[in-house]
């Protein structure tokens, strides 16, 4: 395996919430890191000079996760710049909410092909391209486990996640790369916040034991332990909740 200082992260979903913590934490540990992003390269900029503020390598790669073609070509960009990819941490996602007995069909589609397509076409990738000692972090859910009204659509997208990464994780034998994906409780972030009242978020704290949201660097801690010295966990959903199942 690579030293430290050599490694490379590809973080989709890096402008994000909890991307962009995710960026500065594999930063801080020395990775060179690609900062993937859809529609907004300005944030995805400062992302990346956060990054090289560190004293890292970074570069911003944009693309839909769903696009096969694209996603090769953010792929391409990262090994011709930083010189490879070591890990792969797929945080880009989309969330609605809503009853399953009343859910519009066509947000389901579009979320699924986020979530579900997207994670898809970015672990298969990985798995052609990740070098020896690599890992591939993806995210689920912890509703997946809570199981609240209104998750329905989105726990049914971030299931096939977990199946997804269990499998790919046995069927990578004898490669040397992990596959393991993450499933946060409420963290607080844009992502999460969005729709609703304060009532609604003070709620999901009183619900957590620790009895308060999670912070995107909560999360961002899960990854680096996944991305750097956590080489025997594999095939595994870490679930990084505070305690709330």
């Amino acid at each position: 395996m690579s030293t430290t200082q050599s490694r490379v992260a590809l973080v989709t979903g890096g402008s994000g919430g909890i991307g962009r913590a995710v960026v500065r934490r594999l930063a801080s540990d020395g990775f060179d890191v690609a900062v993937h992003y859809v529609g907004n390269a300005a944030r995805a900029q400062e992302v990346v000079e956060e990054a090289t503020a560190t004293g890292s390598r970074a570069i911003a790669v944009g693309g839909d996760v769903a696009d096969e073609t694209a996603m090769a070509e953010a792929f391409d960009a990262v090994q011709a710049e930083l010189g490879g990819v070591d890990v792969v941490v797929n945080t880009a996602g989309v969330m609605v909410l809503g009853p399953i007995a009343t859910f519009d069909l066509d947000a389901l589609d579009r979320m699924h092909r986020t979530n579900i397509r997207g994670t898809f076409v970015v672990s298969q990738l990985a798995a052609n391209r990740l070098r020896r000692g690599g890992a591939l972090i993806n995210f689920s859910t912890s509703q997946t486990r809570a199981q609240h009204p209104t998750y329905g659509p989105y726990v049914a997208s971030k299931a096939a996640v977990e199946g997804l990464t269990l499998v790919l994780a046995r069927e990578l034998r004898g490669r040397d790369v992990t596959v393991n994906a993450v499933a946060p409780g409420p963290v607080a972030t844009p992502l999460f916040l969005d729709g609703k009242d304060e009532e609604t978020v003070a709620g999901f704290a009183r619900l957590v034991p620790l009895e308060r949201l999670g912070e995107p660097a909560d999360v961002a801690e899960t990854v680096a332990f996944l991305a750097g010295p956590a080489r025997w966990v594999n095939g595994q959903v870490l679930f990084t909740n505070g305690g709330l199942v």
